[in-house]
């Protein structure tokens, strides 16, 4: 193999240093040539690093030479570092090509250059801090430590560059370039001169777009507006115009999800998937029978879904003759077509409860990973699946004694003889799909290992009944049958289903769900719908999240951490501020942690000021100035601009929501607000109202525009609060038409004339002591109450050492979070008061002097 770098190469540095991680175990030859060498020779412009394998093929990408050098290590891919390189690319590299362009090529210094970078920065140390690991991707170093220190390293070799709030990256970056082939990298790359060597590279770069404010503020400038065309200003002002007039006829249709409001003809539904070991499990514990547990929880979680008001078309349950029928029709074409094997089992079996033991009722030590509460059918912590016999140390859920192994005769889903069918569908169906990343990578990964024949059969009472002659003490198992229950859902909907469920030519099947039930619905349906030959819809677009963790640490039922849907609604908070705090830390790309003091922050920041502020200011200048009528509006050219800016940001949210990237999309909401709320500021309605009579018809077209802004953003909340939604339209009295259809222009809903209702606030504030209070009562064992200075003297045993310790980190990542953010400075000091308080606590306990306590003196 040959590795071309190139001195003041920015793509050199990581491969260079993955090249030193995997020395030894290829040849390589490495040859520095200049930056305008045609290395590869079908490239019609210079491109550098490039990787020239031993077959003559070319690696031209930093990332998958990077990736090239680490599999030749024995390093295992996984989906966690593939989440952090798609976040590199994307989010990463435009900010970080700004910061060094301005530094390098225009010589800006401090917060001009730390600007773009912040908010990315600020993202790697909280994810760091969060997962308590030194390295990105767990305990160990990744492919994404080696790419994004590669990328970073020009930047934060100057210490100016590294901010010291940042504890986590600080030290992750100080870790990886202590490592000798990083070193190496940066003296070959950079050769002493810094990041001035980056300078001939950088010069050939277009000049970037503005980032400042971007980063660091929710108050985006007037000049960071996108540059507008006479033409885009003059289609936003015809759209307007035309206002109620153009809007279509409305379907007969209700729930105002998006689909819907772009009218489309939608089916919206979900249920309880009943049968299964969990289900016996729990009416084990609860002392009920698995049909009264079933009928206990499925009214528990439609209440649940009820007060979210998600606005299923039907939320129903796998538990009915419909679900029996056509499950056991699929099982039948797929036996009747050679689908299916039979075979000896090997299972565990457990005396004292003198049953086999299916898959749930078993726990034990992973086999690949070790970890210690692995299930019998998957390791939560890995992802991956497992046998119960694979288990180390395997437990009996029920009674904890330890099972023997004994066989059982069982039913297969043929599944190598049905990979060729999955291929050539996954062929035709990912290209052009808003399957995510996370979705196609696990698919893939699967089929990379060779599919190997799937048990469908358990040995349990509770499930679908195997009709086949040998097998009528058993049932299907629940991930055969659980994912048919989507058809047998809408079957009890309409006896019209099959016009959704056998109609692939005319039906787009969006399913939504964890990382953790791909496999299921992304390769086990789909193969047993493709055997079945009966022409059934297949998903079009998987939309996979990541996981969704509390806090500094994970959800957990049984220790009582987190809040669980059936506790929401206990908290005095409303079920739109859930919804919309939810959204808006969607784990789509990564993983997430829900934070009190961010829900804080988001809702009185957001939602309050931003938001709330903006559409009570526009309807109560229209009560006040204008005696609850909308004004004449003559729009100057700066209006006209406002209308083109807001149609494009509406534009960018029908694209977002299009390809399924709900949590980007709620910030073009919010983006919109914000050009609302400085269009009022600017223009001052509330000083023209008391003018010349010039100055009262500018102050009437800024409150007109303003309301009809307002009535738009009613329309675009829908899908995220619905509840605030309909209170904003009943308050601007918004025509029912407007109200149901989102178009991707922004028309005049509310003309001159219009007469709006009452206008009420629509937010409340969150306070310090109500968040911290629910912080404590969901805080579970995490929320220990720290000794007093008192205890801590007169006995600091070492466990109450290490309490306070973990506080101390625990109230550091809450101060540099909310320093991060900008936050409120009162804030912000009464969490350094508490930080210091722990600090002091933790002092004494260890005997040391509360001199050595005081904290930083600003200069």
């Amino acid at each position: 193999m040959r590795l071309f770098v190139s001195e003041g190469a920015p793509g050199s540095l990581p491969v260079l240093a993955a090249a030193g991680r995997a020395q030894g175990r290829a040849e390589l030859l490495v040859s520095t040539v200049g930056p305008e060498e045609c290395v590869v020779p079908f490239l019609t412009r210079p491109k550098i690093p490039v990787l020239q394998l031993d077959s003559g093929n070319y690696l031209f990408s930093t990332s998958a030479i990077c990736r090239y050098f680490f599999l030749l290590s024995g390093w295992e891919q996984d989906d966690l570092t593939n989440q952090w390189l798609e976040w590199e690319a994307t989010e990463l590299q435009p900010a970080l090509s700004a910061a060094l362009y301005y530094l390098v090529v225009q010589g800006r210094k401090g917060e001009d250059v730390l600007g773009p970078v912040r908010r990315a920065l600020t993202h790697i140390d909280y994810s760091l801090s969060r997962r308590s690991c030194p390295f990105l991707a767990g305990d160990t170093e990744s492919l994404a430590d080696i790419v994004l220190w590669g990328a970073l390293y020009p930047l934060l070799q100057d210490p100016a560059y590294l901010p010291e709030e940042l504890g986590a990256l600080h030290s992750w970056f100080q870790t990886l370039s202590s490592q000798e082939p990083c070193q190496r990298a940066a003296e070959t790359v950079l050769k002493q001169q810094g990041v001035l060597a980056l300078r001939p590279y950088l010069q050939k770069q277009p000049q970037p777009g503005s980032f400042e404010g971007r980063a660091v503020s929710n108050e985006p400038e007037e000049e960071e507006l996108a540059t507008l065309s006479e033409e885009e200003i003059a289609m936003a002002v015809t759209a307007w115009e035309k206002g109620l007039g153009s809007l279509p006829p409305l379907r007969p249709q209700q729930n105002p999800v998006y689909s819907r409001l772009r009218q489309w003809n939608t089916l919206y539904l979900c249920g309880t998937d009943e049968y299964g070991t969990a289900t016996e499990t729990k009416a084990m514990e609860e002392g009920l029978t698995p049909q009264e547990i079933c009928d206990k929880y499925h009214a528990i979680h439609a209440d649940i879904y009820r007060w979210f008001n998600i606005s299923f078309d039907i939320f129903g349950r796998t538990t009915t003759p419909q679900q029996t029928k056509i499950t056991q029709d699929i099982f039948q074409r797929l036996l009747t077509r050679g689908f299916v094997l039979q075979d000896t089992v090997e299972q565990l079996r457990c005396e004292r409860c003198a049953r086999f033991l299916a898959d749930r009722f078993v726990e034990g030590v992973c086999p690949f990973c070790g970890y210690e509460e692995a299930r019998g059918d998957q390791c939560d912590k890995c992802g991956k699946l497992i046998n119960a016999i694979e288990l180390k140390k395997p437990q009996c859920k029920v009674c904890r004694s330890c099972p023997v192994v004994k066989s059982s005769q069982h039913l297969f889903l043929d599944l190598p003889k049905l990979e060729k069918r999955l291929e050539e569908w996954l062929g035709k169906t990912l290209p052009g799909s808003d399957w995510t990343p996370n979705a196609r990578f696990i698919i893939r990964s699967w089929l990379r290992d060779g599919l190997k024949p799937r048990c469908i059969t358990r040995d349990l009472k509770w499930g679908t009944p195997v009709p086949l002659e040998g097998f009528e003490d058993k049932v299907f198992y629940v991930w055969f049958d659980a994912t048919i229950g989507y058809l047998s859902i809408t079957a009890n909907y309409t006896d019209q289903w099959e016009r959704w469920w056998k109609n692939p030519e005319q039906v787009n099947l969006y399913q939504f769900m964890a990382k953790d039930n791909v496999p299921f619905h992304g390769l086990v349906f789909p193969c047993s719908a493709l055997g079945a030959e009966d022409n059934y819809t297949l998903v079009s677009h998987l939309i996979a999240t990541e996981y969704l963790n509390y806090e500094d640490g994970k959800f957990s039922k049984s220790r009582g951490v987190g809040v669980f849907g059936d506790m929401a609604q206990d908290t005095g908070i409303p079920a739109d501020i859930w919804r919309f705090y939810l959204l808006y830390i969607r784990p789509e790309g990564q993983d997430s942690a829900f934070s009190w003091t961010d829900m804080l922050l988001k809702n009185n920041s957001e939602l309050l000021n931003n938001l709330g502020n903006f559409i009570n200011r526009a309807g109560m200048f229209v009560s006040k100035f204008f005696g609850g009528y909308v004004p004449e509006m003559v729009l100057t050219s700066d209006d006209r601009r406002l209308l083109a800016h807001v149609t494009l940001e509406l534009q960018h949210y029908h694209q977002l929501l299009e390809k399924v990237r709900i949590r980007e999309a709620l910030r073009s909401i919010l983006t919109i607000s914000r050009h609302g709320n400085q269009y009022i500021q600017v223009n001052e309605p509330w000083k023209r109202i008391k003018g010349s009579e010039a100055d009262r018809q500018r102050a009437g077209t800024v409150t007109g525009l303003a309301v009809n802004i307002a009535a738009l953003l009613s329309v675009m909340l829908q899908p995220y609060m619905p509840t605030v939604s309909a209170t904003i339209q009943a308050q601007l009295q918004v025509p029912p038409p407007a109200c149901s259809i989102l178009l991707t222009n922004f028309l005049c809903t509310l003309p001159a004339g219009h007469q709006i209702g009452t206008v009420s606030p629509l937010f409340q504030k969150l306070e310090n002591d109500q968040i911290e209070s629910l912080r404590q009562r969901f805080g579970g064992g995490q929320a220990k109450t720290p000794p007093t200075p008192a205890e801590a003297m007169a006995a600091a045993a070492p466990q109450q050492i290490q309490v306070l310790m973990d506080e101390v980190t625990k109230q550091g990542n809450i101060v540099r979070e909310l320093k991060a953010q900008k936050a409120d400075k009162n804030q912000v000091a009464a969490e350094v008061a508490k930080l210091l308080d722990l600090k002091k606590q933790l002092a004494l306990a260890e005997g040391k002097p509360l001199e050595t306590l005081k904290g930083k003196k600003k200069k």
